[in-house]
């Protein structure tokens, strides 16, 4: 089954889509999403029966993360989809109508990361105070923000003059 989902989510426009040592990673399938292919992701996901376990931000740079895990009804199979986005206006598409248990996540990391996810009907606070304002708990501070990098290798951009330039 991993190879065949990994396939389908390269298929429906991610960038990359690796199979990954479970043991180590956690997940069977690691897939970088662009933001515009996140919702075709997500539905071929839906359609293999897998439900959505979280939404979670990463706050780095010179890109915020938002990380997607799915597991398998029938288990067997765990996949994590990446979605970069722009740090200063953080956006990616809602994914609560094809996965309603999506509508807490979103909600959640909207007001802890201020991540904007376009389509959702209501990002009304969901646990800070409606009078917070901008507060952004888990945004860090320039002074202690790591690159992306640092604190995933993956997503290091590739070095001058190697081969990946």
């Amino acid at each position: 089954m991993v190879d065949e989902v990994r396939a389908a989510l390269e298929a429906a426009g991610a960038e990359r889509a690796d199979a990954v040592d479970h043991g180590a990673l956690g997940v069977h399938v690691d897939a970088r999403v662009p933001a515009g292919a996140l919702r075709k992701a997500v539905e071929v996901l839906r359609g293999w029966e897998f439900l959505i376990e979280d939404v979670v931000g990463v706050d780095a740079a010179p890109e915020m993360m938002v990380v997607y895990h799915f597991n398998h009804v029938g288990g067997g199979c765990r996949v994590r989809l990446r979605v970069l986005t722009d740090r200063e206006s953080p956006e990616v598409p809602t994914i609560q109508d094809i996965f309603p248990g999506a509508n807490w996540h979103e909600r959640e990391q909207h007001d802890f990361y201020g991540v904007m996810f376009a389509g959702h009907p209501d990002l009304s606070p969901l646990i800070l105070p409606e009078d917070a304002g901008d507060l952004r708990p888990l945004r860090k501070k320039d002074k202690r923000l790591k690159s992306l990098g640092d604190v995933l290798p993956a997503f290091a951009p590739p070095e001058a003059g190697g081969e990946d330039a």
